[in-house]
This record gives C-alpha cells, structure tokens and sequence, in this order.
C-alpha cells in the first residue's frame, strides 16, 4: 500500500482503502478508542479521527479516496475572464481560441493562450479529437512529371437541409490538371474506392499515387484495399491539395450552385460539366490550356 500525505489529507490508489477506512469508523463506533483502532490498522489517530467525521450517519459500508486535485490555485482565472471568453466564443461563431486570445488583449484582458484553450475545453465548447482518429505517416510527396504521377482526391459536403447532405467526390490529376467528380449521400471507404475505380476507368493513364487529407472516407481499410499507392497530406495543411481544393471551389461557382442538393440531378449533369472543364475550359495553371490538350501532348512525347 503506497500512502502520501498532502495538505493533511491521506491520498492512496489502494482499492480497498475505502472499506479500510468504513471498518475503522465501526469500530470506533462500536465503542473502541480512535488510538487502539488506529494501532490496529497502522494509522495516525488524527486520520482515523477524520474518517469518523467524514463519515455519514448510519452504517458505513466505504469511504471513498478523495481527489488530490487542489481546490484552488493562486493564478485561477477570474470569472469575469471566463465569463468573457465563452462569450467571445459563442459571439464569434465558435472562432479558434488564438482569435479570441487576440480579442481579449485588444480589450485590454491579458491571459495567456494556454488558458483560453483551458477554459474552452473545460466548458465543452472544443470539440475534442476522436479517438478513433490516427494520424497518417506519409513518405516523400512525388513530383507530377507526367499524368497519373499525383493525383489528389476529396469530398465536397453540400447541406440539403439543416441536418442532411450530400458528398461530392473530387479527383484531379496534378499534371494535367484532368478532374473527376461524383456525387453520393454517403461517404464511406468502400464508396471511395469505387470513385476511383470509377475514376481511372475514365482515363488512358493509371493512377501511381493517391493523396487525400485524413478524412474518415480516406482511411486504413481504403490505403489497404485500393491498388494504387496512396499517401496522406499533413494535418491542417489545405495547401497541400492545393490544386484540387482550387478544383472544388470553381466546380461549386460554376456548377453546383446552379443545382439543388440532389445526388442524381447532379450526377445526370456532371457528364457535360466535367467534358467542359476537361476539354474546352482554359487554365491559367496550364498556360491556357485545357487538361486534354495536356494529355495529348504528353502521348505525343512533346510535353
């Protein structure tokens, strides 16, 4: 039994220590001196006496350990702070605590950052990340020198309702800018792999390296299952996508937004949309040229 004293008050990981201390208070109840019982058990009187008032009327079964957390700290916040910062979060629309960090010392409030996150995870109000969630180890990113080398994948969620959506899968290949899109109400890794599936039979060249984020619908079970080499990009780096992310926001000015929320609307329409983008829209990223005309080349051995 490992026994600490802290500020007066025993502190012990021994599971049975709590019906230890019940039978303690009996006996002393029974009519035997708090100095006998506590020889009996190998306790200092003034515990054994602490037991006994701690203990509620009647019989006693266990006492439990009570916590060593302090109860106090000479640096707690006040609650106004606190106050403060819950309300900045809730009138902020849930912004990230380095902004309301930033609000607050604009306000002339100086806390550290350290205690904005404290508070906002101690009041519920950060969404804590899942445990289920594993962070993805990629090797080095390949360069796009010719199609298939790179090709980068994503989903679009799109809200039917307040509570409902639908999921547009994105792919494009980094070299050719070449883009692919379908719409599903799930997203899952099996859908996943049928996208890509779906998706290389669409093309004349394979797929060497898939890149998405770290996404539910790009985990383990995908990386095993799908053929081509599949890496992650880093965690909270957008960039890294960068040329399908560029993607997704044009296919959402130009198209989506003229659509309503509807898998099969929308995937009846993607055919005409997607040979549009491939092959007449002009790209900047290109030189002004559309993905066709970039594949075309690279066949011919001039690109």
């Amino acid at each position: 039994m490992i026994i600490n004293h802290h500020l007066g008050m025993p502190y012990s990981t021994n599971p049975n220590l709590p019906k230890i201390r019940a039978q303690a208070v009996e006996m002393v109840r029974s009519g035997k001196s708090i100095r006998s019982v506590a020889r009996y058990f190998g306790f200092n009187p003034g515990t054994v006496c602490k037991w006994v008032k701690r203990a509620p009327v009647g019989r006693v079964t266990a006492i439990p350990t009570r916590s060593s957390k302090p109860r106090s700290h000479p640096k707690k916040l006040k609650y106004e702070i606190v106050k403060r910062i819950i309300d900045l979060r809730i009138e902020t629309k849930g912004r990230c605590s380095e902004v309301i960090h930033q609000l607050l010392l604009n306000e002339g409030i100086k806390v550290s950052l350290n205690s904005v996150k404290r508070t906002l995870r101690r009041n519920y109000l950060i969404k804590p990340r899942s445990p289920w969630k594993k962070y993805h180890l990629s090797g080095e990113r390949p360069k796009a020198v010719k199609p298939g080398d790179l090709v980068q994948l994503d989903t679009i969620h799109v809200m039917k309702d307040e509570e409902r959506r639908i999921y547009i899968y994105t792919l494009l290949d980094v070299y050719s800018r070449w883009a692919y899109a379908w719409a599903s109400n799930k997203i899952s890794s099996g859908n996943t792999l049928k996208f890509v599936q779906r998706a290389e039979s669409k093309t004349n060249f394979d797929f060497s390296c898939l890149q998405s984020d770290h996404g539910p619908e790009f985990s383990f079970y995908f990386t095993k299952m799908v053929k081509t080499k599949h890496r992650h990009s880093r965690v909270r780096k957008p960039n890294d996508n960068a040329h399908l992310e560029r993607f997704n926001r044009t296919i959402q000015n130009e198209f989506l937004k003229y659509l309503p929320a509807d898998v099969k609307k929308i995937n009846q329409q993607l055919p005409k949309y997607l040979k549009y983008y491939n092959e007449q829209r002009l790209h900047l990223g290109l030189g002004l040229k559309t993905p066709a005309q970039m594949l075309t080349k690279c066949c011919q051995g001039i690109g």
